[in-house]
């Protein structure tokens, strides 16, 4: 939201249900969780396309997303009670 107007600002359509976002080294990420899939999305931030996808095996899930500012992704494990670590890639 705008903080001025109040306003959302922008919207990005995706195919998934979105469980957390973050922003790293000028990169928007995403993590999706559905049915028994999830995976981490690298999108462009203008036109949701996208970038590249890190599958996670099946049956693990990604609550959450946040960046170390580095090569690290961390997320919740869902119902698993688990944190992850994940390598971005370079």
């Amino acid at each position: 939201m705008d903080p001025d107007t109040g306003t959302i600002r922008r919207t990005i359509e995706t195919d998934r249900f979105v469980t957390g976002v973050t922003w790293v080294d000028g990169e928007l990420w995403h993590g999706t969780w559905e049915d028994n899939e999830s995976d981490i999305r690298h999108i462009d931030p203008v036109s949701g396309e996208v970038l590249e996808r890190l599958d996670m095996p099946a049956g693990t899930a990604v609550s959450g997303l946040e960046s170390d500012g580095g090569d690290r992704f961390f997320c919740g494990g869902g119902s698993s009670a688990k944190v992850r670590a994940i390598r971005r890639p370079k």
